[in-house]
């Protein structure tokens, strides 16, 4: 199912996944609508709402940049009301925006756990009781959630419980908007990588080696792609892993995805 002339609303655009998942879908003709914080080049991280809106321009979609906090619902509403206005309507939403710290509990400031559940979860949770009156008037809705599966090993909480619970909580969105929304045939799903991505993310939190033992996010760009063509009646409720889903599209070979071709894969957090 071809997404050209579909709006797609994305938050956390302007770089490493969420920036893939927009020229993705640019590429098929889709309205995208680039959020995020950033709004002025900084030479120490690249991109901003404007220089990504103006890729999703060159790579063949059109582009609505909007600045946005997602911790201020107020702004997230506005922003979603006028992406409707300026399109016609909503057809995907895309939860990408996400705060990480992988530290212990004593080590967590609280204004860092704040940020992780306001981003992550309330985020989360805001955008999409946004965009369902704009889903629901839509063909084929999609809300899909960057976040893994509930795996509740006790291994995945003792590292970095405050980080964990936070992107649980946005699965858990997953897990109930995804029966809630059902009968709504607004389907709502997770997407999670196999590996570890590289992203700023990985580059600040994780040692050099494991960057270079990543895959490029245009693997999970390629997998969201797939799972928001799919039928939204049938395709929902589903903690889908990147590989998996392109494996079920026909893909076998996955070398091109590598940072480093040959190395072997660093597998992501949350995944045994």
């Amino acid at each position: 199912m071809s997404l050209k002339g579909k709006t797609v609303f994305i938050t956390g655009a302007t770089r490493g996944i969420g920036r893939e998942i927009a020229l993705k879908c640019a590429r098929d003709g889709a309205n995208v609508v680039v959020t995020g914080k950033t709004a002025d080049p900084n030479p120490r991280l690249p991109g901003t709402v404007d220089s990504v809106a103006q890729e999703v321009k060159a790579a063949g979609g059109k582009a609505l940049p909007v600045q946005l906090d997602v911790r201020d619902d107020t702004a997230v509403r506005q922003a979603i009301d006028q992406a409707a206005d300026a399109f016609g309507g909503i057809d995907i939403l895309v939860n990408n925006a996400s705060a990480i710290m992988l530290a212990g509990t004593l080590a967590t400031p609280v204004k860092r756990l704040d940020l992780m559940f306001s981003v992550n979860v309330r985020g989360t949770f805001v955008a999409s009781q946004a965009c369902i009156p704009h889903l629901e008037k839509a063909q084929n809705p999609h809300i899909l959630n960057l976040a893994p599966p509930l795996n509740m090993n006790a291994r995945w909480f003792k590292d970095h419980v405050a980080y964990t619970m936070a992107k649980y909580g946005m699965s858990m969105c997953t897990l109930g908007m995804s029966s809630e929304l059902k009968a709504k045939r607004i389907a709502v799903n997770s997407l999670w990588p196999r590996t570890t991505i590289a992203t700023a993310a990985i580059a600040v939190n994780f040692p050099e080696a494991i960057l270079k033992a990543s895959r490029q996010p245009a693997i999970v760009a390629d997998a969201a792609y797939a799972i928001i063509s799919r039928n939204s009646r049938e395709a929902t409720g589903n903690f889908y892993i990147d590989e998996a889903v392109l494996r079920e599209e026909g893909v076998t070979n996955f070398d091109h995805y590598a940072v480093t071709p040959g190395a072997k894969l660093y597998t992501d957090l949350f995944l045994d």
